[in-house]
């Protein structure tokens, strides 16, 4: 049975806290990352697709085999609505159905977790493992920077970086 981590995020943009929790997720067959196309809280967040496409070079940079970006919230949503994490994990499961499915999360969601639309289903049908950032660097201070003017070198991947100073995001 193939193990496959699901780490879904607003990616708003990537930084080395998320690649701090990719790591430790290599004795994983398949990491999905899974940018979330319509937060269910009304967190403001970049364009989805351009989100994508920073998730997309910062796999680049990572260079981690068994890292992925999925693109099922976009194959789930529809007009006016964000799409749940039970949504998520209930149609990978259907596309991976000899899978063992865990949905990791970050420190900040485990204590939202009981808000999380159907909470207790997804406890019960799926692993849950929230993992830590090794490196304490979040896309907010990215954001702050990257609007002082401020060089994030040190923050995220070489092509995140570089990507985001020339489309000037944020």
């Amino acid at each position: 049975m193939s193990k496959i981590a699901v780490f879904g995020s607003a990616f708003n943009p990537p930084s080395l806290g998320h690649k701090s929790v990719i790591e430790s997720l290599s004795h994983f067959d398949k990491v999905l990352l899974v940018p979330s196309i319509a937060h269910a809280w009304g967190k403001h967040m970049l364009d989805y697709f351009l989100r994508c496409q920073l998730v997309d070079v910062f796999i680049e940079d990572i260079a981690q085999p068994n890292v992925e970006r999925s693109i099922v919230e976009e194959q789930l949503v529809e007009p006016g609505q964000s799409v749940t994490t039970y949504a998520v994990l209930s149609h990978l499961a259907s596309q991976h159905p000899e899978a063992e499915l865990t949905f990791v999360m970050g420190p900040d969601n485990l204590f939202n977790f009981a808000k999380f639309y159907k909470a207790e289903e997804i406890l019960q049908r799926w692993n849950v493992l929230a993992c830590p950032e090794k490196v304490q660097i979040r896309s907010t201070d990215i954001r702050k920077k990257l609007a002082d003017g401020s060089n994030i070198g040190q923050m995220t991947t070489p092509k995140v970086a570089a990507l985001l100073k020339e489309l000037s995001l944020y």
